[in-house]
């Protein structure tokens, strides 16, 4: 099959998921990072019929080696791999959900566009929206498929390396944006690192912020605004995101690509890796103190 145009890119409503059903590859990215499995067992209890689950760190991460972060990136061959043995045709239309608020969902997305596919989104409100519409639901493991001729093209986003970060603290060229809390931001309650804090220099904006009451995201012109004060006048292209490994800050870059502000590249690694050598300095506090 040859490369489509992109029919959704960012964001998909559940309608129009309703409509495409039949012709969309759809991958169930639900996890918990206090609990690996617990994704896959919600998975097999209840997921979008025809969905195949993904798993964070087997699927969309690479190794952990203890210097890298808790979910470094795939390599771009693997995860090609991966995608086609699951059934991935080349230009195909990939849907990915949680029921998270789509920060998991959102690591596919990004991921994809790193293997230069167009063609992905989120579900928009993840599974809860989906029930909540009355979409149909199923259990157990996935039916058998053929492979599929999915393909890696040139890569629609781009990384940044921990060594760039670092150059960063001191010519301040980029802004770094974190997507975690602003508790965890400050070096308050953190659980899922040895170090408390944040890269000296970066500011805050946690990923829930995209989004409204009901866990759907906010609309593109009310995101815009938000980031363009977030950015308080900068390039979106100087903007380097980061969280703790990786993965919520996906988020941050799918509503600014949603809102038509795009460019910004990734920090994989992020606080995980960062923390990870003592040489590298650590800031704590709220944004104001940094």
């Amino acid at each position: 099959m040859g490369l489509l145009m992109p029919r959704h890119s960012t964001l998909i409503p559940v309608s129009a998921l309703k409509a495409e059903l039949s012709d969309v590859f759809i991958a169930d990215c639900s996890h918990d990072l206090a609990a690996p499995a617990a994704g896959e067992n919600a998975y097999a209890e209840s997921h979008i019929p025809g969905a195949l689950h993904f798993h964070l760190d087997r699927d969309l991460s690479g190794r952990s080696d203890g210097r890298r972060g808790r979910h470094p990136l795939p390599t771009r061959e693997a995860l090609t791999a991966t995608l086609a043995a699951r059934g991935l045709r080349d230009g195909q239309q990939v849907v990915a959900y949680d029921s998270s608020q789509g920060v998991y969902a959102a690591r596919l997305w990004w991921l994809l566009r790193w293997l230069g596919h167009a063609n992905a989104a989120v579900l928009d409100g993840g599974l809860q929206a989906w029930t909540a519409a009355g979409g149909a639901t199923e259990a157990g493991a996935a039916a058998p498929r053929p492979a599929g001729d999915f393909r890696a093209r040139e890569p629609l986003v781009a990384f940044v390396e921990v060594d760039a970060v670092l150059a960063n603290v001191r010519t301040g060229a980029h802004l770094v944006i974190d997507a975690r809390s602003a508790q965890r931001y400050a070096g308050i309650g953190e659980t899922l690192d040895p170090v408390a804090g944040h890269i000296p220099g970066a500011v805050c904006r946690f990923f829930r912020d995209n989004l409204t009451d009901d866990g759907c995201f906010k609309p593109a012109s009310e995101l815009r605004d938000a980031w363009r004060a977030r950015l308080d006048g900068r390039d979106p292209a100087t903007v380097i995101h980061q969280c703790g490994s990786g993965v919520s800050a996906c988020h941050n870059l799918l509503a600014m690509q949603h809102a038509g502000l795009s460019g910004s590249v990734l920090y994989p690694g992020s606080w995980s890796e960062w923390c990870s050598d003592p040489g590298r300095p650590v800031a704590t506090g709220p944004e104001s103190a940094t």
